[in-house]
């Protein structure tokens, strides 16, 4: 993709409405656009951003067997009213009356719908377990949108649910969900530490968020230190063997919310492995057993023959949410420092002279091989000054930039820099074009 043609509005000032160090990099990067409170546009730097996490999150829900589909946005109130959520739930329900003057709503969570689908596509306990999942949009009216997409009114969440009939069954998909989002924070370079954590209006007695440790974080968390050492999860996993223990040894570390945390308990702990910290939720995920099904008549004839209502959890992952979060771990003085399985190109190609015919030659002769290798670039050839090249390609924090220049034409070699190092070595275009393809 050449610079010159590519949709990417920069901004030289950071606009005054930015807070935190994301959203101003967002903004100032040319990813996102806001439309009105808390409610964005994303641009093709952003959005291609968004999209790499959004695949990472299905190949490892699909990795231990989830189902993806697609819900609507707009659920009818009956199946909320049927719940008992409709006038529980608050005003951050945004409430719609259709021309017919039938009560819609714009969904924040699915668990009605799902269960509604569920109840009428499921008869018999041989068919369990079931569980499916779906990346869509939300919305929750929020009463003070900031922080740029970590805390929007409208985001993009992935959001899943488990069907079991019974306690331990239940508990066993819990688990499966719990190993894969330590799996899927993993590839996106994020050191995501489960926590005890609050239902809140989701329901049930089992609940852990996944936060990432960061001075930006919206809510004060505490735990040991030994899982802020603790090295991230990357191992393959057999989803269908026993994941109890891998789970308790994450979470029998002491590690708590802010609406969890029991003082005494964390103080027990010795004074240096004590951590009290800000946090940014990334993933929540609950078991809540009956709360749904019971009401909602979602049972399944069981092996007794008798019919019993399907145990449930629910489980989210903020995916637009997680773009901000991701900067907010990743970047320095001069803008993002993106991990290379989210970048929204792989590498940057700077043409220090677009009009000197050397400079310009290996540019493009580096730029159509390496689209030819399959390695996605951005291709700066503007008419512009090398400083401003330079300040764009760190701002925007592509993993790799490769420098053309005038004299390493004529002698064949380019500058290849690691964005997140600040590491450069001078090789020959061959030798670059194989440390970016491996």
């Amino acid at each position: 993709m050449r610079l010159s043609s590519f949709f990417m509005p920069t901004l030289k000032e950071t606009p005054a409405e930015a807070q935190i160090v994301s959203h101003r990099l967002m903004l100032r990067a040319g990813m996102i656009r806001q439309s009105s409170a808390g409610i964005y546009s994303w641009l093709p730097l952003g959005f291609r951003v968004l999209k790499r996490i959004e695949q990472i999150v299905r190949e490892e829900q699909d990795a231990h067997g989830a189902q993806e589909l697609l819900m609507p946005t707009i659920q009818s109130a009956d199946l909320w009213r049927e719940s008992g959520r409709y006038d529980d739930y608050g005003k951050e329900m945004l409430r719609i009356t259709d021309r017919h003057e039938r009560d819609m709503l714009y969904g924040p969570t699915n668990e009605e719908l799902i269960t509604d689908i569920f109840r009428h596509s499921v008869r018999s306990y041989r068919q369990l377990p079931q569980i499916l999942y779906h990346i869509q949009w939300k919305f929750r009216d929020e009463v003070r949108p900031r922080f740029g997409v970590m805390r929007g009114r409208e985001f993009l969440m992935k959001d899943g649910y488990s069907f079991d009939i019974d306690k331990d069954a239940a508990r066993r998909s819990y688990n499966r969900h719990f190993v894969s989002y330590l799996r899927t924070f993993a590839r996106m370079g994020l050191k995501a530490i489960p926590m005890r954590a609050e239902t809140g209006p989701i329901g049930g007695d089992l609940s852990h968020e996944f936060i990432i440790l960061a001075e930006t974080g919206e809510s004060e968390v505490f735990c040991d230190r030994a899982l802020v050492e603790r090295d991230v999860l990357q191992e393959g996993i057999d989803y269908a063997g026993d994941l109890q223990p891998l789970v308790d040894s994450w979470t029998e570390p002491y590690a708590a919310t802010e609406d969890m945390h029991d003082s005494a308990l964390y103080e027990a702990l010795p004074a240096e492995r004590r951590v009290q910290a800000r946090g940014i939720e990334v993933g929540h995920i609950f078991y809540f057993g009956t709360k749904y099904s019971a009401p909602m008549g979602a049972v399944v004839v069981g092996p007794d023959g008798q019919d019993v209502p399907v145990e449930m959890g629910s489980y989210g992952i903020g995916v637009s949410r997680l773009v901000g979060a991701i900067i907010e771990a990743n970047h320095d003085d001069a803008g993002i420092v993106w991990p290379d399985a989210v970048a929204p190109f792989r590498a940057g190609i700077i043409n220090l002279k677009p009009e000197d015919g050397d400079c310009t030659a290996m540019a493009e002769t580096l730029h159509g091989r390496l689209r030819s290798a399959g390695v996605e670039t951005l291709y700066d050839d503007r008419p512009e000054r090398a400083g401003a090249k330079f300040a764009t390609m760190d701002l925007i924090g592509l993993p790799w930039a490769v420098t053309v220049g005038p004299r390493g034409a004529k002698a064949g070699t380019v500058e290849l820099k690691r964005r997140a190092t600040g590491e450069k070595e001078e090789l020959s275009l061959d030798a670059a074009i194989a440390r970016l393809v491996d």
